[in-house]
């Protein structure tokens, strides 16, 4: 079963920029957006629906902004959107899909923003959203994925120093990821590859992405007690379209 994970920045401007063409070749067998900036009345999406995706949407109240969607070739056996908590659930960040196996969770995590004015927020929806994962793995094992808006250690981003105190690698943000990996959930790319320069995105100023100064923000997160039918995990940094690019898991249930 592949999996993958894309902030696709827009998904109507991604279309034609390389998503389509990155969907229709390799067909994953899940694929979970986030920061789609639309419903899905407004995309042209008869090319999905040849392919046989069932499509979940959860759009944002306000209109081009934020947004989830989960395609599958397979139906769930049933979905949930949001977290069930008002003062997070009006942006479209979270949608939850559950399989026969495991519960999949993709999340668009609210970004602190310049000068951390979101900051405290952010705190909030981290811990939140670790509740709401927690208790939905004592059912069943969680997958979850998508842009946590964070690098967690300093092997994750080019400038580390740099962006000690900026957005996406604050203390607070970075102990947030921390919090994950106490509750028992596995970076799956580090799992398999320990080595640096594995960005997920890189800024459009200043050829960022061609020398490869850039950012993971984007992962696979999957609970240990189902890490064993992880078969592999990898960053398609060849896959263009956004300033994001594609995360992969492939998992084997046996």
């Amino acid at each position: 079963m592949k999996l993958v994970s894309w902030n696709v920045n827009g998904i109507r401007a991604a279309m034609d920029k390389g998503f389509r063409d990155y969907v229709v070749a390799d067909q994953p067998d899940v694929l979970c957006l986030q920061e789609v900036k639309a419903e899905r009345e407004q995309v042209d999406l008869a090319w999905a629906d040849e392919l046989g995706y069932h499509q979940i949407w959860n759009s944002a109240q306000k209109k081009g902004y934020s947004g989830t969607s989960i395609w599958s070739k397979q139906p769930p056996k049933s979905h949930a959107l949001g977290l069930g908590i008002d003062e997070h659930d009006q942006e479209g960040r979270v949608i939850t899909a559950t399989f026969d196996n495991f519960h999949l969770v993709t999340v668009y995590t609210p970004n602190s923003k310049r000068e951390l004015l979101r900051l405290d927020y952010r705190q909030r929806w981290d811990a939140d959203f670790l509740s709401y994962l927690r208790k939905l793995n004592r059912r069943k094992p969680v997958v979850f994925c998508g842009d946590l808006n964070c690098a967690h250690k300093e092997i994750d981003l080019a400038n580390p120093k740099q962006n000690r105190k900026n957005a996406g690698f604050t203390d607070e943000e970075r102990q947030g990821i921390d919090n994950v990996v106490k509750s028992g959930f596995v970076d799956s790319l580090r799992h398999f590859d320990d080595s640096p320069g594995r960005y997920t995105w890189w800024t459009y100023r200043s050829n960022a992405r061609e020398k490869n100064i850039g950012w993971r923000l984007d992962y696979f997160w999957v609970a240990k007690k189902m890490i064993d039918s992880v078969t592999g995990a990898d960053i398609r940094c060849d896959v263009f379209g956004s300033d994001h690019c594609p995360v992969e898991l492939t998992l084997d249930f046996g």
